[in-house]
């Protein structure tokens, strides 16, 4: 079961996935609000993995070390709080299911994708979004060719088979989702500077 521990928060943040099952895992940290008592309240948790290190995916990860004493897992180990390596391509378990890691820069150089094809979900962290939205480039390590490249390499690894994709921010996606990821990849080419 995955549920969105960032559900009805008011504050800067992004979303918080707790992933159960036998590795109890959550996905993103989120920021400005106790995601450990609502971890607490799941039943505990067995690791962190972060999408990527931006301050609003990471703030809420000091307390949940602190309240778990879990690991954190990401793509870059030399950014602040990761103390394991993802790398591309690695197979990772999450609740029940192995989800394939893809590092999908662009939003950030750090950003991870994790897809299960046997789930059929996909955690695709700000990479894109519902509707056909896609994550800013004009912020640091922002790049908007390579972010075309990265959510090209979504659209080759994903299908309609997909049936559900939970996103950084705003609500996760169960209806036609790899439509969506098809509407971003168009939405970040239409401005004629890719």
């Amino acid at each position: 079961m995955i549920s969105n521990l960032a559900a009805g928060v008011r504050a800067f943040t992004s979303n918080a996935f707790y992933v159960d099952g036998d590795r109890r895992v959550l996905v993103d940290a989120g920021a400005n609000f106790d995601v450990a008592s609502r971890v607490a309240d799941e039943g505990g948790l067995d690791a962190l993995v972060l999408t990527h290190t931006h301050r609003d995916h990471v703030g809420n990860v000091p307390a949940v070390v602190d309240a778990f004493d879990v690991d954190v897992w990401g793509f870059d180990t030399d950014q602040d709080g990761v103390d394991h390596a993802i790398a591309d391509e690695e197979t990772v378990r999450l609740g029940d299911h192995e989800y394939v890691a893809y590092h999908t820069p662009g939003h950030k150089d750090d950003h991870l994708c994790f897809h299960s094809p046997d789930a059929g979900v996909l955690f695709a962290g700000d990479l894109v979004f519902q509707g056909g939205s896609f994550g800013r480039t004009d912020l640091e390590e922002g790049d908007r060719p390579l972010l075309v490249e990265s959510i090209e390499r979504m659209v080759d690894v994903l299908d309609d088979d997909l049936g559900a994709m939970h996103t950084g921010h705003g609500p996760s996606v169960t209806d036609r989702p790899y439509q969506h990821v098809e509407a971003a990849l168009e939405s970040a080419c239409a401005d004629g500077r890719v």
